[in-house]
């Protein structure tokens, strides 16, 4: 439930209701393409997570059955917040597909609600949960941004 909750709100409802009302849009022409592999890349990262959260990490989205372990392969090996990385190229390409500036305003949004989030609430949280090996992981993925592996 939380799922399709979750994301199929950031994702799904929001944006549909952003794209219903009328306002400026972007002079794309062809390019407002480039939001379909953007999109598609963006939705089967997330998928890809959610899975490795219940494979890996034995948990789920839901606040009531989180991971029992920290979740460090695959998309997780490169950043630590992939999810929600995942659903900020999915809505950028939802962006240009429908050439919304709408859609790009509750991208900004939403990308300073997930980073408020993120240090706020849920590294505290991960820290108390997991200590020193959390702490470990934090040193070696980055947050948001990948960064090249230590040589």
């Amino acid at each position: 439930m939380f799922t399709l909750l979750g994301p199929g709100t950031v994702l799904g409802a929001v944006p549909l209701w952003l794209s219903t009302l009328t306002g400026a849009r972007l002079r794309l022409g062809v390019a407002r393409w480039i939001g379909v592999p953007l999109l598609i890349v963006g939705v089967a990262g997330l998928f890809w997570c959610i899975w490795d959260f219940a494979r890996r990490g034995r948990g789920t989205l839901a606040p009531i059955d989180p991971p029992r372990f920290i979740v460090r392969g695959g998309l997780f090996g490169v950043v630590r917040n992939p999810m929600y990385l995942a659903v900020l190229i999915a809505l950028a390409g939802e962006a240009l597909l429908f050439r919304s500036i709408a859609l790009i305003a509750w991208a900004g949004i939403v990308a300073i609600w997930f980073h408020l989030f993120v240090v706020a609430y849920e590294e505290p949280r991960l820290r108390r949960q997991f200590g020193a090996p959390y702490e470990e992981y934090c040193g070696a993925v980055a947050r948001w941004i990948p960064r090249p592996p230590a040589s």
